[in-house]
């Protein structure tokens, strides 16, 4: 079936494949991934609901760093996304803060079926060094980025503005390549460029383009 870049398409039949603890509990290094990444409380299940159309798909919940482990969900054809845990709480286990400060990296640096990283901000908050660490391994991976500034609904369209052109502008001294899009995943806005982005990038990866350290 032929997938118009405005569509989800494939999107909505995302479904839960597994959760993963360490690398080697991910599926076979094939295929094309997109890694989604954010702070805690910043809305990223909520993102993954919206972009697959899908109410329950990913698990949202009040009580910030609930996600502990990478959750990875098919799109079929040998796609996927890879939903990191949240990071950026207090409340979190050092321990388990250090085994992902351990595994996070090596998701970016080994996994060679990652086609692109969409990564998700609160529109209200500056980066903080989480978010700059992640921008710096996918740079390093040569992967292409799509910064998802969420929450927009909660700022008025001239703040929402000058959020977005603030951003890229913070991005000029880290990524300079970083495509920045607004979006509320709550109100479902904003939600096709960033589908379209994602469908682009796996199909590219699927056809051997370029990717990971590419």
């Amino acid at each position: 079936m032929n997938i118009k870049l405005d569509d989800p398409g494939y999107f909505r039949r995302a479904r839960f494949l597994k959760s993963a603890h360490q690398m080697i509990d991910l599926p076979a290094d094939e295929g094309a991934d997109i890694v989604v990444a954010g702070r805690s409380n910043v809305g990223k299940s909520t993102l993954v609901n919206a972009l697959c159309d899908q109410r329950g798909l990913a698990h949202t919940s009040r009580t910030p760093g609930r996600t502990q482990q990478i959750v990875v969900f098919d799109l079929g054809d040998n796609r996927r996304l890879l939903d990191l845990p949240g990071f950026g709480y207090a409340a979190v286990p050092r321990e388990i803060k250090a085994h992902w400060d351990e595994v996070i990296p090596q998701v970016f640096e080994q996994r060679l079926a990652i086609a692109g990283f969409l990564l998700v901000v609160d529109a209200r908050a500056p980066l903080k060094d989480e978010e700059k660490q992640l921008l710096g391994w996918s740079a390093r991976a040569q992967l292409p980025v799509l910064l998802a500034l969420n929450k927009l609904d909660k700022l008025t369209r001239q703040n929402a503005l000058r959020a977005v052109d603030a951003m890229q502008l913070a991005l000029k001294g880290l990524r300079s390549d970083v495509r920045v899009v607004g979006v509320s995943a709550a109100k479902k806005l904003g939600i096709s460029p960033i589908t379209a982005w994602m469908h682009s990038h796996l199909e590219d990866k699927l056809k051997g383009g370029p990717g990971h350290n590419t």
